[in-house]
């Protein structure tokens, strides 16, 4: 039995094969409970997403934003226009495309793995099953939430990095970014990195031609000690050239949506991110401050009052300051650590503080990091202590577990359990996270 699991993880064809089946499995299955149970295996999401779609083909002058609540970019309605057609065949077809990106990253993680992390094909298939045979991240996609599409720009942006295709990685992180806000992140990790020492070519020639220039480069090393010197110094034409053509595929997208869909779309695609207050499936410790700030927002007006009963001043401030920790770590503190050592651990690290910080955690969210636990597990000291590996596992599905099932008690059955149970639940959460991110950041300060 475990010769044949051996079989199946260690070579491409049957991999690829099994995480086909079991997703197209999962989309039968989703299409049977769909049609037999009050409980619906489609995510609410999909439907916003199709919906939209319907919307931007109905007319020459429609708009996704129509759909109230589609809080995306036009790229994602546009890509599911297939749905529109009739026939339920049809609507699934975004759940296919969502499926099909988990199964363009898992073979992205293999190129990383073999071409820069110097592992054979069968280890390589081996730990891209963490995400190619991983029933959360299938279930997810063929639910029909977009994170697959998320994972492949991601994992993209990570290989053409490390193959150094500046001009490509430019614009897949400009894309990214557009599509979503988070990658983001990645831009002073992957500019950090890029330094000469890295970027150097490993064409034999071109070593000959450097080592004039070493020489070179040893006499204006006086030059550099001084800050304009080290600015100028960091200023490499890569670096220059990957700023610009990110900024240049960003803002030429903006410009583009913003030019057919207007206000609506700077609103519903951006900023609507940064003052969302939304509670429900929200693993996040400031679930139960964004519950009352919402209600508190929607209570209607008291008799006798011309305005609603405002809420304390200082949540306001606490939701507006969740950002400062969440980004110090992902977009400074963590690059600077990491990024020169360990590129991948290091996206790793900063997606799961990301995640872990932000003031709206969903499940969804946990795929921008599982799609790097294949290029960080190989070295990771939750794989050297096994006893530390599964301990962080336990933890994190028994606390998900736990709040989980006090989210299923207040909405499905009714019950107020926001204090102590939801918040209680959801700080232990976070606690695990806080553990296994140290762990991680460790991880990235003695990688040698």
């Amino acid at each position: 039995m475990a010769s044949n699991i051996t079989t199946l993880i260690s070579r491409p064809l049957p991999l690829f094969t099994s995480a086909a089946l079991l997703r197209a499995g999962m989309l039968l299955y989703g299409l049977w409970q769909d049609a037999n149970s009050p409980v619906k295996y489609t995510d609410i999401d999909y439907l916003v997403f199709t919906d939209a779609a319907r919307f931007t083909f109905s007319s020459s002058s429609a708009s996704p934003y129509e759909r109230e609540t589609y809080r995306y970019t036009p790229l994602l309605a546009w890509l599911l226009y297939p749905t529109t057609l009739p026939g339920a065949f049809c609507f699934s077809l975004g759940k296919v495309l969502f499926a099909a990106a988990d199964l363009l990253a898992g073979y992205l993680i293999i190129q990383v793995l073999r071409r820069h992390m110097g592992m054979p094909l069968g280890r390589a298939c081996g730990f891209a099953s963490i995400w190619l045979l991983n029933p959360m991240v299938a279930t997810i996609s063929t639910r029909g939430s977009s994170e697959g599409l998320l994972g492949v720009l991601v994992t993209a942006l990570l290989w053409a990095v490390l193959e150094k295709r500046v001009v490509l990685s430019g614009v897949l992180l400009g894309l990214g970014v557009h599509f979503k806000i988070y990658p983001f992140i990645y831009a002073p990790a992957v500019v950090w990195w890029m330094d000469d020492g890295h970027m150097a070519s490993r064409n034999p020639e071109d070593k000959k031609e450097s080592k004039g220039a070493d020489v070179a480069n040893r006499g204006q090393a006086q030059t550099t000690s001084t800050p304009l010197g080290k600015l100028i110094a960091f200023a490499t034409p890569q670096r220059i050239q990957l700023t610009l053509t990110s900024l240049a595929t960003f803002v030429g997208l903006n410009i583009a949506m913003y030019t057919l869909y207007g206000v609506p779309f700077v609103t519903h695609t951006f900023l609507h991110h940064v003052t969302r207050i939304d509670h429900r499936h929200n693993f996040s410790p400031y679930n139960v401050l964004l519950y009352l700030t919402s209600s508190a927002s929607s209570r209607p007006l008291s008799l006798g009052s011309q305005q609603a009963p405002s809420t304390p001043p200082w949540t306001a401030k606490i939701e507006s300051a969740a950002f400062a920790p969440q980004l110090l770590l992902s977009t400074i503190l963590i690059p600077l650590v990491g990024a020169k050592k360990d590129l991948p651990t290091t996206m790793m690290a900063q997606t799961f503080a990301f995640v872990a910080f932000n003031k709206v955690c969903t499940s969804q969210y946990f795929l921008w990091y599982m799609v790097f636990l294949p290029l960080y597990l190989p070295n990771s000291s939750l794989l050297k202590n096994s006893a530390l590996g599964v301990t962080a596992l336990a933890l994190w599905v028994s606390t998900q577990g736990l709040w989980l099932q006090q989210g299923y008690n207040l909405e499905f059955l009714g019950l107020s359990t926001f204090v102590p149970g939801l918040w209680l639940s959801s700080l232990a959460f976070y606690a695990v996270n806080c553990f296994i991110l140290g762990v991680i950041i460790d991880d990235l300060a003695i990688y040698v």
